[in-house]
């Protein structure tokens, strides 16, 4: 009796160490495109999410030591698609997804989200956004299942007009953006906003283009020349963005860019000599900004991939992932984001807090403008241009809170 005793110990205690050791990791489906017209971005989107993963890991994990583990999943960019993959996420088990590329796609992920949940209450999923920039969806769309680790598009557009609004050379505004929910936000933001701060400028423009099927873009450029637009307000993003301004610089169009995604995959390439000091972008972080911790982890991430790393938020998010599990003490996704709710944490890009009322991530952002670099306030340049962004005005968290409409339903 006393041998089996012994035995019958050694293997409960062998049984628990097995299990600490190789506890299973815990998985994020990412859901983006890795083909198609976007396929580019969405491949470099997974590179930096993995880069960050990857450092989390190596740092010990989440919940004592369990591992996080990126699954993806190729959307295509198509809201459709997106809810195929978003099937073969649940029957895989897997609980916490990210999106970020296309509202339209994060509109019926955040509808699919919540219809599972209700069906599943055992089983919940939870949607990381960080990029998806649809105010609607921490406003009257509002959800207890979506965060958003980025500033939404009115939130920077607020930024992008004020700052335009003490600009009095400003006269003549084109407005060109991708023809679906963001783009279209991004449209009617931007007329009522400069409407109250600048109703002097005069609107010369406000098309809309296919997402992601146009090829060349001189016909839009020569449109905007004729216009006689000196500026430009785009939200465009990926190939419809480094493809615009590769036909703008072609064409010799003069006009300043305010850009929501200047900085992205392949747009600073595109953009040349001939834009330095004409092209803006609005971002919660960039290279240049002296003093963040993220900076040696960017650096090495380019030498590493050969691409720069771009999006601030994803460290942002995956480290207040990370921090929300080990306060609920769970990866139960319900417990996860009770903990998120109203977090304030001191990231690498700095402090940032999860706003209770709508999900939406309060960060300080900043207005950059595309210049020459001299290795001091431009130290790193961008895909290797000789050009990189320079801090033009940094607005507080404080100052890019804007009130929400939101009412959450939180679960019984």
């Amino acid at each position: 009796m006393q041998l089996r005793y012994g035995v019958a110990a050694f293997a409960l205690t062998v049984g628990c160490f097995a299990g600490s050791a190789f506890a299973q990791p815990v998985k994020i489906a990412y859901i983006d495109p890795l083909s198609g017209a976007f396929a580019n971005v969405g491949e470099a989107g997974a590179a930096q999410f993995q880069a960050v993963i990857d450092d989390i890991n190596a740092k010990g994990g989440v919940l004592n030591g369990r591992k996080l583990e990126l699954v993806k999943f190729d959307n295509k960019t198509s809201p459709q698609e997106s809810l195929i993959q978003f099937n073969a996420v649940t029957d895989q088990g897997i609980r916490f997804i990210t999106q970020g590329n296309g509202s339209s796609v994060a509109g019926v992920l955040i509808d699919a989200v919540n219809k599972w949940n209700e069906r599943n209450p055992d089983k919940t999923v939870l949607f990381l956004n960080y990029a998806a920039v649809d105010p609607d969806f921490t406003n009257d769309k509002c959800s207890f299942w979506h965060f958003r680790f980025d500033a939404n598009s009115d939130m920077k557009m607020q930024a992008l007009t004020s700052f335009i609004a003490k600009k009095p050379s400003i006269k003549k505004v084109y407005l060109f953006n991708q023809d679906y929910q963001f783009g279209k936000q991004v449209s009617k933001a931007a007329n009522d906003m400069l409407g109250k701060k600048r109703p002097d400028i005069k609107i010369v423009g406000d098309e809309f283009i296919p997402l992601g099927k146009v090829k060349d873009f001189a016909p839009y450029v020569a449109k905007i020349k004729a216009a006689g637009a000196d500026t430009i307000i785009t939200g465009n993003w990926g190939n419809d963005l480094s493809l615009f301004v590769k036909a703008a610089r072609e064409a010799g169009l003069k006009s300043d860019f305010y850009t929501y995604y200047g900085g992205g995959l392949g747009t600073p390439a595109a953009l040349g000599a001939a834009a330095e000091g004409n092209v803006k972008q609005i971002t919660e972080w960039h290279m240049n900004i002296p003093g963040t911790k993220v900076e040696q982890f960017a650096v090495d991430f380019k030498k590493k991939h050969k691409i720069e790393f771009y999006y601030g938020r994803v460290n942002v998010e995956m480290r207040m992932l990370a921090a929300a599990m080990n306060s609920a003490g769970s990866d139960n996704p319900a417990k996860v984001a009770q903990a998120l709710e109203g977090m304030f944490l001191s990231t690498e890009i700095g402090d940032v807090e999860m706003r209770k009322d709508d999900h939406q991530l309060m960060q300080n952002l900043y207005i950059s403008t595309f210049t020459k670099a001299d290795g001091k306030s431009v130290k790193y340049d961008v895909e290797d241009t000789g050009f990189g962004f320079k801090t033009d005005i940094e607005l507080q968290r404080k100052d890019t809170m804007l009130p929400t409409t939101c009412k959450m339903k939180r679960p019984v």
